[in-house]
């Protein structure tokens, strides 16, 4: 029987602008990697195409944004991406949360207090960004083929990403776009909406952030209850993508978004789970041999090739890993759509695989420069 794959994870190209555009309008204010400018995300588009493109040995200003695609339709379902070094070409600049002592002579005198404060912490991390999956395309493994793909690539191109992955999460606001935090923050700061300062914020104005969010701390009782309850919690369309980024390892270490008091979360690339359970095969096209006992039949993975510009992934049950030998059996017709020949190295992140499973099977093997320049554009 003929398989097709409903679902193609791949690089965006210009033909997507209209759907990119459509996902940034439907996504809300709060989305702010994804602002609804149709010149800003053209340029968006191409700068992720020569990202791709690029032989890389260190990261630099590299963007990757991927769509996820209904193959049967053609339509986008929803995107999702990877900025290489945040922070390097305009500040990454955030609230830390403090606890501030007030001494005195007398110790039981002395208050604690907490506190916010402006800072550049991450500057040089690998943030994942861009994870929009639209509503009337959530499905099975859809939001799990969309987040954990990610880190697939990462473990994919080693070289191209920092040893610290940072995620900064959507906070809380309603659905005209009113966030709490910044309802009390404006009147402190700048009488502004929260749309208008999103857009100053994400479109790098001119001192922005010098102008109109202090350095000097900010304390929380100052702040009016909404905004305290909001420091460090997302939006609700966030909070599974938070439970899955905590499940790979992903942990809140106390530095908030400036302007919705969104959580950042981190981890060491290195320990990321789904980084760690990516391993590599040689692909052998065909059906699974019966007398193949090696457990593989009908577990679900992400599977795909090897390539960097020509990045194509999906989740399937139909592929098996073989019990004597570092081969994984893929079905012709799935193979043909992820561009996977006899031979060639194919990408698989069993779904649910636990971390001592993952230890049996071969790392991901650093590609030399040769191999990229072959799938540049």
């Amino acid at each position: 029987m003929l398989r097709i794959l409903a679902m193609i994870i791949r690089p965006i190209a210009p033909r997507d602008l209209d759907a990119l555009e459509q996902i940034a309008t439907e996504s809300g204010p709060g989305f702010t990697s994804l602002m609804p400018d149709r010149d800003a995300l053209s340029r968006k588009i191409d700068h992720s195409g020569e990202s791709f493109a690029r032989t890389v040995t260190k990261p630099g200003d590299e963007h990757y944004l991927f769509v996820l695609e209904d193959s049967t339709t053609g339509d986008i379902m929803g995107t999702t991406g990877i900025e290489a070094a945040a922070g390097v070409n305009r500040p990454l600049v955030h609230f830390r949360r403090n606890a501030v002592i007030h001494h005195a002579e007398d110790r039981q005198k002395r208050q604690i207090e907490e506190s916010l404060t402006r800072c550049q912490h991450y500057t040089g991390c690998t943030e994942v960004c861009s994870l929009y999956l639209r509503p009337e395309f959530r499905r099975a493994n859809a939001g799990k083929l969309l987040s954990r793909v990610r880190f697939l690539f990462m473990a994919l191109h080693p070289e191209r990403f920092a040893d610290t992955v940072i995620a900064e999460m959507r906070g809380v606001s309603d659905a005209s776009g009113q966030s709490p935090f910044w309802d009390w923050l404006r009147h402190q700061v700048a009488d502004l909406d929260f749309m208008s300062a999103t857009q100053l914020a994400c479109c790098g104005q001119s001192g922005f952030i010098d102008r109109f969010i202090p350095a000097t701390p900010l304390y929380l009782r100052q702040m009016t209850s909404e905004a305290i309850a909001a420091i460090g919690q997302v939006h609700e369309d966030t909070r599974a993508a938070r439970h899955m980024l905590e499940r790979e390892g992903f942990r809140h270490r106390g530095f908030v978004d400036l302007l919705d008091g969104g959580p950042t979360l981190e981890c060491r690339r290195s320990d990321i789970a789904s980084v760690r359970e990516t391993y590599m095969a040689n692909t052998v096209t065909g059906q699974q041999d019966p007398a193949d006992n090696s457990g593989g039949t009908g577990k679900s993975a992400i599977v795909a090739n090897a390539s960097c510009s020509e990045f194509r992934a999906t989740v399937t049950d139909q592929v098996w890993p073989t019990a004597y030998s570092n081969d994984l059996v893929v079905e012709p017709q799935i193979a043909n759509q992820l561009d996977l020949g006899d031979g060639s190295l194919v990408c698989c992140l069993p779904l649910g695989q636990t971390s001592k499973q993952s230890q049996k099977r071969q790392p991901p093997r650093h590609k030399q420069a040769n191999e990229e320049i072959r799938y540049a554009y």
